[in-house]
C-alpha cells in the first residue's frame, strides 16, 4: 500500500468554511439534530456481564469503527450550517449545490493544496424529510460528482467516467430506509446514510474557461421531490445552529470529545446511519458491550469498572486511529505519496479510519489520484535554491483517460507567486517535447532560458513541495506498472 495525503479538497473547504465565519454570521441547516440531544426510547448501558479485558477490547473497536462516521458527521454538520448561500464559496444551507466561481489568488493564505485544474460543486445532502432530485447536466468535459455516505464510502459518481459524456440524467437520492415509487424517469440511487456529502469538480482550463464552466455548473441541479416540476421553487434558508463551533477545524472537535460523549453520539448516529449489510460481525461484538443499533447508549449508567474499561479502549482507539492515518499521510516517507486504495473499504475499518483522519473525502482512484513530493531522487527536501528536472521517457507521460498536471507549493501548501503567474503545468499547455520524444519539466526559480519556458514550473528560492493530479488515471497506473519518476536535482 502506497501512503497517502492529506485531500486538498477537503483541507481547503474546512479552511474556507472558518475564513467566511468571519465575513458573515452564519446560521443552522437541516443537518441541526445534536444526536447527544435526540428524544429517543429503548437507552442502553454497557453490559456488565462482560469482563473489563473484553469491554476494553470492544470499546478500542467501536471507536475505530465510528470514528469516519462521527468525522464525517461533524464535517457536513459545519459546513452546512449557514442561512444563505456564500457568492463563490462551496458550503452553505444543506440540500443545495454551492459552487467555487474562481481560482483561488496566488496570495491567498486561506486554501490549502488547492488546484487550478477544476473548479468544485459541493452540496451537503439531508435526506430525513424526503428524497432529493439530482439533476446532472450533458458536457463533453471531464467532471465528477461523487457521492460519500456518512461512513466515508463513495457509493455513487455520476460523472464522465461512469454516466458518460454529452448526457444528462436525473437521479432520485433516497435515505436508507425510505419506501416510495419511483418516478419512471429518475434513475434511483440509494444512499447508505441519511446523510450524503457531495464533492463536485469539473474540468476549467484556465480563467478564460470561467464562463462555460459556470454554465455546467448551474445544470447541477438539487431539489427535493416534492418540488420536481414547479417553476418556482425556491431553497429554504437555512437555520443557524449556534451551538456549533464555526472556529474548530471538525476533527479536533471529535478528538475533543470524552468517551461517554463519543459512544453516545455514535449511538445516536446508527439510528439514521446505519451499518451496512457486510458489518454483522463487529455490530454483533458491539451489542455484547451494550450497543443496540436504533438505541441509546449511556456510558454514565456503566459500572465503574466497564467505564474504566471504556475510558482506557477510548484514549488506545484514538491513539491507534491518530498513528495509523500518520502512515497513511506517508509521515517520514521518500519519494511519490499516494494510495490507489481510497473511497471503498469493505470491512477493513483501520484503514478507513485512517484515510478519513487523514484526509476524509478521498476519491475513488479511477476517478482522480494526487501524488505528493517532498523530496529529491536523493531523498534531500526539494529547495528552490536548487534546479530540477521531472523527466518523462518518451510515451511515459501520466497515464490518464482526462488530464494531468504538477502543482508548486511551500510549504505551508500555498501558491507560489511567480512572475509569469504559473502554479501548476500539464497536458493541457503547450509543452515542448525533446527531440527523442521524451518530455522534462523544468522546475526552478530562475528562468530556465527562453526556450525552456514553455516547460517551466516556478517556485521560490526556499523549500517546496509538488502535486501531481491524474484525473481518471489508466489501469497501468492503478495496478501498478506505472509510477511518477523522481524529481532530479541538477
Amino acid at each position: 500500500m502506497q501512503p497517502i495525503i492529506r485531500s486538498p479538497f477537503t483541507v481547503a473547504l474546512l479552511s474556507l468554511a472558518i475564513a467566511a465565519c468571519s465575513r458573515e454570521q452564519v446560521a443552522a441547516p437541516t443537518v441541526t439534530t445534536d444526536p447527544a440531544k435526540t428524544a429517543v426510547t429503548g437507552s442502553t448501558t454497557p453490559a456488565p456481564a462482560i469482563s473489563e479485558q473484553e469491554a476494553y477490547a470492544i470499546a478500542k473497536e467501536a471507536y475505530v469503527y465510528a470514528y469516519p462516521a462521527m468525522l464525517t458527521y461533524a464535517t457536513v454538520r459545519k459546513l452546512s450550517n449557514f442561512a444563505e448561500p456564500i457568492a463563490g464559496d462551496t458550503f452553505g444551507p444543506p440540500n443545495q449545490f454551492h459552487h467555487a466561481l474562481a481560482y483561488p489568488n496566488a496570495d491567498d493564505k486561506i486554501v490549502i493544496r488547492t488546484n487550478v485544474d477544476t473548479l468544485y460543486s459541493a452540496a451537503v445532502l439531508d435526506l430525513k424529510a424526503e428524497p432529493q432530485v439530482l439533476s446532472v447536466p450533458a458536457t463533453d468535459r471531464y467532471f465528477q460528482l461523487p457521492m460519500l455516505s456518512l461512513w466515508t464510502d463513495v457509493f455513487a459518481v455520476p460523472g464522465t467516467r461512469t454516466t458518460g459524456r454529452n448526457t444528462a440524467r436525473d437521479f432520485l437520492v433516497v435515505a436508507p430506509q425510505w419506501q416510495g415509487d419511483v418516478p419512471a424517469d429518475l434513475e434511483l440511487i440509494r444512499s447508505p446514510t441519511r446523510y450524503v456529502w457531495i464533492i463536485g469538480r469539473t474540468q476549467t482550463n484556465g480563467p478564460s474557461d470561467y464562463e462555460n464552466v459556470h454554465k455546467i455548473q448551474a445544470g447541477y441541479q438539487l431539489r427535493p421531490l416534492s418540488a420536481r416540476g414547479k417553476s418556482d421553487y425556491t431553497p429554504p434558508k437555512g437555520t443557524v445552529d449556534p451551538a456549533i463551533d464555526m472556529k474548530a477545524d471538525p476533527p479536533k472537535v471529535v478528538d475533543q470529545m470524552d468517551a461517554a460523549t463519543y459512544y453516545s453520539q455514535f449511538a445516536e448516529l446508527l439510528k439514521d446511519n446505519p451499518p451496512t449489510s457486510i458489518d454483522y460481525p463487529i455490530i454483533h461484538r458491539l451489542e455484547r458491550a451494550g450497543f443496540k443499533v436504533g438505541a441509546s447508549f449511556d456510558l454514565g449508567k456503566a459500572p465503574d469498572n466497564i467505564r474504566s474499561a471504556f475510558e482506557r479502549g477510548y484514549a488506545d482507539g484514538k491513539a491507534l486511529v491518530v498513528a495509523e492515518g500518520d502512515k497513511a499521510a506517508g509521515k517520514g516517507g521518500k519519494g511519490w505519496v499516494y494510495t490507489t486504495r481510497s473511497g471503498t473499504y469493505g470491512t477493513d475499518y483501520l484503514y478507513r479510519a485512517a484515510i478519513a483522519q487523514c484526509c476524509v473525502g478521498e476519491n475513488l482512484p479511477q476517478d482522480a489520484v494526487y501524488p505528493a513530493l517532498s523530496s529529491d531522487s536523493e531523498g534531500r527536501p526539494l529547495d528552490g535554491n536548487h534546479k530540477y528536472v521531472l523527466h518523462f521517457d518518451k510515451g511515459q507521460s501520466p497515464p490518464v483517460d482526462a488530464f494531468w498536471s504538477v502543482t508548486a507549493y511551500d510549504t505551508d501548501g500555498y501558491f507560489i507567486p511567480n512572475a509569469i503567474k504559473r502554479q501548476a503545468i500539464g497536458d493541457r499547455d503547450k509543452l515542448v517535447a525533446n527531440a527523442d520524444g521524451s518530455l522534462d519539466l523544468y522546475i526552478q526559480a530562475d528562468s530556465p532560458g527562453a526556450d525552456k519556458e514553455g516547460n517551466w514550473l516556478p517556485v521560490a528560492k526556499a523549500p517546496f513541495t509538488l502535486l501531481l493530479r491524474l484525473y481518471s488515471p489508466r489501469e497501468e497506473f492503478l495496478e501498478g506498472h506505472w509510477a511518477p519518476p523522481a524529481v532530479v536535482r541538477k
